[in-house]
C-alpha cells in the first residue's frame, strides 16, 4: 500500500513528496474512494470525520499502520469538495479536531475544516516556458509584488484567481514587468496576517478560487512569459486550535520548550530539528514547484532561521540552518531552474552560496541594507546630504559578496512607516521629483527589482489588506504620469542588457563619480560588449546648465531616460540633442573623455553610447 522508501526519508527528514503519502487521495482499492493517511504518533486513536459521516466519529477509524506514527484508511465513495477533519484521541482520553495537515483545499474562513480536492483536474499547457526556464541569473527580472485580496476589489470582494487572469497579467505585460510575485497564498485564517500566519502548507486559499482556478492562472502567466513566485514561510504557525498546535495532543511541529516554540508574531516556531517536521516543509515548497509550477520560492524571515528568535546574541540554530541548507539542496537538485530567494536582514555570510560550498544554498537575497541607506538618505534635507553620500555608495562595497536582489516591497509601505513615495524628503512637487529619481537609481544599479504594487502609481496611503490600491490616482496627472515613467523604466530595462546580464559581475558596474559630496551628484556606468550606459543623478534642488561628466569612451552620448522630461511632469530640462565626447586636457583625470550636460533639479539622466567594433 506505502512506498517503504517515502515513509523512511519521511522519518530521516529527506523527503521532498511527502503529500503523495499523506492527506487525501482518489484511489481505487476495490471501489472508488480515497484514502486518508495522517502522521499522529502520540495519538490513541484517530477517525475521520466528514461531510460524508455527518460528522461521527464511530463510522471511519484509522488504523494504526505497521509505520511508526502513520494512520490510514480507505473510505468508498467519498466525493470532490466533502468536507473533513480527523479526530484525534490523545494518551490522557482528550479528542481534538485537527485539519489535514496536507490537506490540498480548505473551507473558506471562518470555517476551518479541509476539503477532498483531486489535483489530476489540474490541467496544463505551458512545456515550451517550463523547458526554456532559468534562474534569470543574466536575464531581466523586474517583480511586481501582489496581495491578491488588496489589488483590485469587485465590489466588497477581492479578485478571484479567474478576474487576475483577466487583469493582473494584462497589466503586467502592459508596464513591463517580469514577475509577479505573491504574498503567501497558502490557507491562513487571519486576513490581517496577509498569509505569513499559515494554516494549510498544501493548500491553495479558497479566498480567490480552487487549486485549478489558481493553476489556470499561473498557466496563463506563463503563456504570457510572466514568471510566478510564491511567498513561503517555514519559520512559523498559526496557534489557531484547528491547526498545527499540539496536533496529536502535544508538542509534534512545534519546539517542546516552550520559550523555543512562542514566536514574536504570537504564533509558534517549527521545531526545525525534528526530521518529519523537516520532511513536512521541504516537501511543501516542493509541492508548490511541482503541483502548480510556480517559477520561484521566496522564504520570508530567514534571519529568524538562521539565529534563535532572529537574535544574533542567541547565537545560530543549528538544527533550523541544516534544515534550510537541505531543503534548498533538494529543490535545486529537483528543480534546477527555480529562484530561491532569501529575506534575509543578517550578515551571515554565503547566504547565496551552494551547500556544497557551505552556503545555505539560495540563488538571490534581499538587498534590505541597500533599502534602508537609500530611503534614510532620500528621506533627508538636501542641505544635510553631504553628510550622508555614503549611504547611496556604500551598497557597491559589499555587493558582490551575495547574489543581492533589489527590494521596495510591502514591508515599506506598512506599520506607520508611510509609502516609499510619501516617506521622501520634500512638499508633494518634491517628493515626486525625488521619487523619479529613486526608481532610476533602482534600475540602473545592479541587482533584480521588485516592487510592490502601488509603487508605480506612487500610492501616498499605506497598505490595507481590506482596500484596493487607490487606482482613482490615475485619475490625476501627475500620477499617472508617475505610471508612464515607472512603465518606460522598465521596457528601457528590458531593451538594455548591459542593465542586467552582468548584475553579479564585477566587469558590469563602475563609477565615475562616487565621492562627489559636495553637491551631492553621483554617476556610474553599466556596460557590455555592445554598448554603455552612464547614469547621472542630483541629489539637490541646483541646477546646472553646463556640468561636466567624465565618461568611459569616446563617442556620442544619447539620453534615453530623464525623470524630469515633461511627459513625466517633470521641468523638461533635458540633453534634447545627442552629446558628442571630447577629449581630456588634465593629466590626472580619471577618463580620457566627457561630455557637457544639462542636469536638472533632483534630475536622473541615463545616456547611451554604442561601442566601437574592434577590426579582427
Amino acid at each position: 500500500m506505502f512506498k517503504e522508501s517515502i515513509i523512511e526519508q519521511f522519518h530521516q527528514g529527506h523527503c521532498i513528496d511527502a503529500y503523495k503519502l499523506f492527506g487525501a487521495h482518489f484511489t481505487y482499492e476495490g471501489c472508488e474512494g480515497v484514502r486518508f493517511t495522517v502522521y499522529a504518533p502520540h495519538a490513541r486513536n484517530v477517525s475521520v470525520i466528514g461531510s460524508f459521516n455527518e460528522w461521527d466519529e464511530t463510522q471511519h477509524i484509522m488504523e494504526r499502520t505497521g509505520f511508526t506514527g502513520i494512520w490510514s484508511i480507505f473510505i468508498p465513495n467519498v466525493k470532490q469538495w466533502d468536507s473533513y477533519k480527523y479526530r484525534i484521541e490523545d494518551r490522557n482520553g482528550h479528542k481534538l479536531d485537527k485539519a489535514d495537515p496536507y490537506a490540498f483545499y480548505s473551507e473558506t474562513r471562518p470555517e476551518t475544516a479541509s476539503k477532498i480536492y483531486d489535483l489530476n483536474e489540474i490541467k496544463w499547457s505551458d512545456k515550451t516556458w517550463m523547458n526554456k526556464r532559468t534562474k534569470n541569473f543574466d536575464k531581466p527580472v523586474s517583480i511586481y509584488e501582489v496581495y491578491v485580496g488588496g489589488w483590485h476589489r469587485n465590489g466588497e470582494y477581492p479578485y478571484t484567481y479567474e478576474m487576475l487572469k483577466e487583469n493582473l497579467i494584462p497589466y503586467i505585460k502592459e508596464h513591463g514587468f517580469t514577475h509577479i510575485e505573491m504574498m503567501p497564498l497558502n490557507e491562513y485564517p487571519f486576513d490581517g496576517s496577509w498569509g505569513y500566519q499559515a494554516s494549510g502548507y498544501y493548500a491553495v486559499t479558497s479566498r480567490y478560487g480552487n487549486p485549478a482556478e489558481f493553476a489556470s492562472f499561473v498557466n496563463a502567466c506563463h503563456k504570457e512569459g510572466i514568471g510566478v513566485i510564491m511567498d513561503m514561510v517555514p519559520v512559523h504557525f498559526v496557534k489557531d486550535a484547528f491547526g498545527l498546535r499540539q496536533f496529536d495532543g502535544e508538542p509534534l511541529y512545534e519546539y517542546k520548550k516552550i520559550s523555543d516554540a512562542e514566536s514574536e508574531w504570537g504564533t509558534l516556531n517549527f521545531d526545525l530539528w525534528n526530521e518529519e517536521v523537516r520532511s513536512f516543509l521541504i516537501s511543501a515548497a516542493s509541492f508548490w514547484l511541482d503541483i502548480y509550477h510556480i517559477d520561484g520560492i521566496r522564504i520570508d524571515a530567514v534571519s529568524n532561521l538562521i539565529y534563535w528568535g532572529g537574535n544574533r546574541d542567541r547565537g545560530t540554530n543549528e538544527g533550523s540552518l541544516t534544515f534550510i541548507k537541505r531543503m534548498n539542496y533538494y529543490l535545486a537538485q529537483e528543480y534546477p531552474t527555480v529562484m530561491l530567494i532569501a529575506e534575509d536582514s543578517s550578515d551571515y555570510p554565503k547566504v547565496t552560496e551552494s551547500t556544497q560550498n557551505g552556503g545555505l544554498g539560495f540563488d538571490y537575497k534581499w538587498d534590505l541594507g541597500w533599502m534602508n541607506d537609500t530611503l534614510k538618505y532620500y528621506a533627508t534635507d538636501p542641505i544635510y546630504r553631504i553628510w550622508d553620500h555614503n549611504k547611496l555608495t556604500f551598497s557597491m562595497a559589499y555587493f558582490y559578496s551575495e547574489r543581492f536582489m533589489m527590494p521596495l516591497s510591502h514591508d515599506e509601505n506598512v506599520h506607520g512607516k508611510k509609502t516609499v513615495i510619501d516617506r521622501l524628503w520634500g512638499d508633494y512637487d518634491t517628493k515626486f521629483a525625488q521619487a523619479r529619481n529613486l526608481y532610476a537609481y533602482m534600475f540602473a544599479h545592479p541587482g533584480k527589482k521588485l516592487n510592490f504594487m502601488g509603487n508605480e502609481i506612487a500610492s501616498f496611503r499605506e497598505f490595507d489588506e481590506k482596500k484596493e490600491l487607490d487606482w482613482f490616482l490615475l485619475d490625476y496627472p501627475r500620477h499617472d504620469a508617475f505610471l508612464r515613467y515607472f512603465t518606460d523604466l522598465n521596457k528601457i530595462y528590458l531593451a538594455h542588457p548591459c542593465l542586467y546580464q552582468d548584475d553579479y559581475d564585477y566587469k558590469g558596474f563602475k563609477w565615475i563619480d562616487a565621492d562627489n559630496a559636495q553637491q551631492s551628484i553621483f554617476s556610474f556606468y553599466r556596460e557590455d560588449e555592445k554598448e554603455v550606459l552612464v547614469c547621472v543623478m542630483n541629489l539637490t534642488s541646483a541646477s546646472y546648465e553646463d556640468f561636466d561628466l567624465y565618461v568611459p569612451y569616446k563617442g556620442t552620448y544619447t539620453e534615453i531616460l530623464n525623470s524630469e522630461k515633461d511627459i513625466y511632469d517633470g521641468c523638461n530640462m533635458c540633453n534634447f540633442e545627442p552629446v558628442k565626447s571630447k577629449a581630456v586636457k588634465e593629466k590626472d583625470a580619471k577618463f580620457e573623455n566627457k561630455i557637457n550636460i544639462r542636469i536638472a533639479p533632483f534630475g536622473a539622466i541615463w545616456f547611451t553610447c554604442p561601442k566601437k567594433k574592434t577590426r579582427k
